[in-house]
Order: structure tokens, then sequence, then C-alpha cells
């Protein structure tokens, strides 16, 4: 009787990818931004999310602070099932140092 050694997997270890740690610049931030309002202007929760991971970038607390809102609802509007008022969206805009532009379509 001969033994079969077991084949021994070796599972690749990975990590989450979190964009917040990729966004070092505001021109980058304002790119990322650009590219989810061009890419999919449609997903009002997309963009919000963009916005979270903008201001997780800057820190939360700040961007919280400069926008005049608390850092828990600031997380829970730019979650991935907030739904923040479209004056909490500028609010937040404004302090991330970000702006829209309108042209036409």
């Amino acid at each position: 009787m001969t033994t079969v050694a077991k084949k021994r997997t070796l599972k690749p270890k990975t990590s989450a990818y979190d964009v917040a740690e990729h966004l070092r610049t505001p021109e980058e931030m304002a790119a990322y931004l650009d590219a989810w309002l061009e890419e999919a202007p449609e997903d009002v929760s997309g963009i919000a999310r963009a916005l979270g991971d903008i201001a997780r970038a800057k820190g939360m607390s700040q961007v919280a602070k400069d926008a005049g809102l608390s850092r828990e609802s600031l997380y829970r509007a730019l979650s991935q099932d907030g739904n923040p008022s479209f004056a909490t969206i500028l609010k937040v805009a404004r302090a991330l140092g970000v702006k829209f532009h309108a042209q036409a379509a």
C-alpha cells in the first residue's frame, strides 16, 4: 500500500482594497469624483460613496467639522445605504474642496 501525499494548497494573502488610501492630492480626489460623475451619473449611491472615500482620505472628523455635521451622520449619509440630501452633498463637497461643474449634455 502506498501513501499519497496530500497536496498542500497555498492561499494567497489578500487585503481589501481601499481607494481612500490612494487619494493623496486634491487633484487625485477631484479626478476620482469626476470619474464617478462621468461614468455613472445616475448612480447617486455610488457618487455619495465616492465622496465618502474622499472624506476618509482627508480625515472624516475634519470633513465633518468643516461641513457642520457630526462624524456619525457623515458616515451614515455617505455609506452604501445612505441617502444624503443635496444640501448635505453640497456641504461635504465644499468641505472637501471640490466643486461640481455643469455642461450642456
